[in-house]
């Protein structure tokens, strides 16, 4: 294990050195990259620091209980030993996750696109509590969330709503969230309160950088149109929504959410960079799932992925076989639990697969 650690100390040291070179900053797109890197290594430059440390401790103790000529000194030696053993077991564990190669999808900003599905009125309220709830969850990470685009359902919540994630390697935490979710409730505009099963797409995208996706301008059609929604009296009166239509794909991106016409422009462009990105991206992760046989993150949009059940306060992700009966704390945000499982049981695929080199 140390032997692996320095070859990661010496790569820190080599990006340490390169991220203040003035033609490595001058490289948006190197710089990026390094610094991303730099970020990731130096957090295992700590647990190395951790694992070096306690090496030393147990070394310590070899030589204390090897001369044994001071009973006091060997008892404490021995329980030196058995407290630094016990952390490098941990620290071992920890490590070998870390040194796991990384997607570098993971550390991107994110687009979350929520979609009613069957269900009706239901489905939309549906989407609007899933919404909320990832609102909440964003709000307890420190993440920056903004509505890109919306539109309301008739009795309540959303038909569909797009919204950005910004902050720390939020697309490797979302993206566990793509799939179809299905809630089992009495809906509200139920008479005889009979259970109804509503339904809900997730897609997330990483948010692509212009340098990840090229678009030529004749490729794309622009249209203006008015808002629709709460927002006063200028919404529905000026033409500052955008609809961006990618002529040779077909795929659609509009804001609405900015009063100026430039701002929903550039937040359009950025979604459908993000489509765009998208698109490979997801025929990567369904082959990387076809080899490994996960389900965890497939790239399938239309897996049925967890299901909400009101009645008995339950929550199932499908994916795992794993079922929690805290609903109410779920659909308020509480949802960190669920993804430390994906990301556990993703993480433990992946280990498979690198085990050999450990």
């Amino acid at each position: 294990m140390l032997d692996k650690l320095q070859i990661v100390k010496n790569r820190f040291d080599e990006v340490s050195d390169l991220i203040i070179q003035p033609d490595v900053i001058s490289d948006q797109k190197q710089y990026i990259q390094l610094t991303k890197e730099y970020k990731d290594l130096n957090a295992l430059m700590k647990k190395r620091e951790a694992y070096v440390m306690a090496t030393e401790r147990i070394a310590e103790a070899d030589e204390i209980l090897a001369d044994g000529s001071d009973a006091d000194m060997v008892e404490m030696a021995k329980m030196q030993m058995d407290e630094a053993k016990s952390k490098i077991d941990i620290l071992e564990e920890e490590i070998k996750f870390m040194l796991i190669p990384k997607d570098p999808e993971d550390a991107k900003n994110a687009v979350m696109e929520i979609k009613a599905g069957t269900g009706g009125d239901e489905a939309s309220i549906f989407a609007g509590d899933l919404h909320r709830m990832y609102t909440k969850y964003c709000e307890s990470k420190g993440w920056k969330t903004s509505v890109v685009d919306f539109s309301e359902g008739t009795s309540g919540g959303y038909k569909a709503i797009q919204m950005e994630v910004e902050g720390d390697d939020v697309y490797g935490t979302l993206k566990f969230e793509a799939g179809v979710h299905r809630v089992q409730r009495v809906p509200q505009t139920e008479t005889q309160g009979r259970v109804h099963t509503s339904a809900a797409t997730v897609m997330v995208f990483p948010e692509a950088e212009e340098f990840d996706v090229q678009i030529e301008a004749k490729d794309v059609r622009v249209d203006f149109f008015c808002s629709s929604g709460p927002g006063g009296q200028s919404v529905n009166t000026t033409y500052s929504a955008v609809r961006l239509t990618h002529i040779p794909t077909g795929l659609v991106a509009q804001c609405q959410d900015q009063k100026s016409q430039h701002k929903n422009k550039e937040k359009a462009f950025k979604v459908l960079r993000s489509r765009l990105y998208d698109l490979e991206l997801a025929k990567k992760q369904a082959e990387d799932a076809l080899k490994r046989g996960s389900q965890v993150t497939s790239g399938d949009r239309s897996a049925k992925i967890r299901t909400y059940n009101y009645s008995q306060g339950r929550v199932t992700d499908h994916r795992i076989n794993l079922t929690l009966y805290d609903l109410n704390n779920i659909i308020d945000g509480d949802i960190q639990k669920i993804i430390d499982e994906l990301q556990l049981v993703d993480n433990t695929e992946r280990l498979k697969e690198t085990g050999d080199s450990f």
